[in-house]
């Protein structure tokens, strides 16, 4: 193994890996390799917290014991890389191709993929913590998590906790969300057609321009200072229910829009 200079660059790694050295355990924090060719690299115990790997070929590359914490690895092919034991948290997998890939006890809680990623054959993603299509994220810790735009058709997220979550034009059709915490959460253009939402938290809420259309609930746990203004598909029926909801939750005002949930609800 060699060392690095302090500010390393992605010529220092290209240098290294032509030399024929390691990067086995080296700092490598925040570097971007986005669409290097670093097949059969020694990575291994390296860490990546929040680099842009994002296109880059890492087949058969060991990554083992590697901390990627919050790196780009969107569209990168990892095919037959040795992942065992990597701490893969909140890393984006959208697109990236690990068929073949190792994984025997790496953490993917957070990690995104869409119905693009391919994993390794018989590999159980939907319940590895991972965030995605038909994700099993029942009471799952993902309060402030960045999930804008992340594909979450028909997730399980029963009394998931999503406080502070950015939401952004996330797709949560068909999604079950019955007693989520998702106070503070921010679900502007949000796709929640068919979501099952009964006994959520949604208060302070931002759900401008979400689309709630054939979305099922009874009642929320609280939706004090949530904003509905310009929901799409809001039923007068559903929209009768929420003006069911206490006054003092509808009477509280949006700390960010500044606008009441009674009056976003009479638009």
């Amino acid at each position: 193994m060699i060392e690095l200079k302090k500010n390393k660059t992605p010529s220092d790694v290209i240098a290294t890996l032509k030399a024929g050295l390691t990067l086995s355990q080296q700092d490598l924090y925040q570097i971007a390799l986005s669409g290097l060719d670093l097949q059969k690299a020694d990575f291994s115990k390296a860490i990546f917290i929040r680099a842009n790997l994002s296109q880059a070929n890492l087949s058969e590359a060991d990554l083992s014991e590697a901390d990627l914490r919050g790196a780009d690895l969107s569209k990168s092919i990892l095919q037959q890389a040795n992942l065992q034991g990597a701490c893969l948290y909140r890393v984006n997998l959208r697109r990236a191709d690990l068929s073949g890939a190792r994984l025997t006890g790496a953490k993917l809680q957070g990690a995104q993929y869409d119905s693009q990623t391919i994993f390794p054959e018989g590999f159980a993603y939907q319940s590895s913590g991972a965030v995605g299509p038909s994700a099993n994220l029942n009471g799952a810790p993902l309060n402030t998590a960045n999930l804008r735009y992340a594909d979450l058709q028909k997730a399980n997220l029963l009394g998931a906790y999503l406080g502070g979550a950015d939401l952004t034009g996330a797709n949560l059709r068909g999604a079950r969300l019955g007693q989520a915490d998702l106070r503070r959460a921010f679900l502007t253009g949000a796709l929640l057609r068919e979501a099952r939402l009964n006994g959520a938290n949604l208060a302070g809420v931002d759900l401008r321009a979400a689309d709630l259309t054939e979305a099922e609930f009874e009642q929320f746990e609280s939706i004090a200072g949530a904003d509905f203004s310009q929901v799409q598909g809001l039923s007068e029926e559903m929209r009768s229910r929420l003006l069911r909801q206490p006054a003092s939750e509808l009477d509280t005002i949006h700390p960010l829009t500044l606008k009441s949930t009674r009056a976003s609800l009479s638009n």
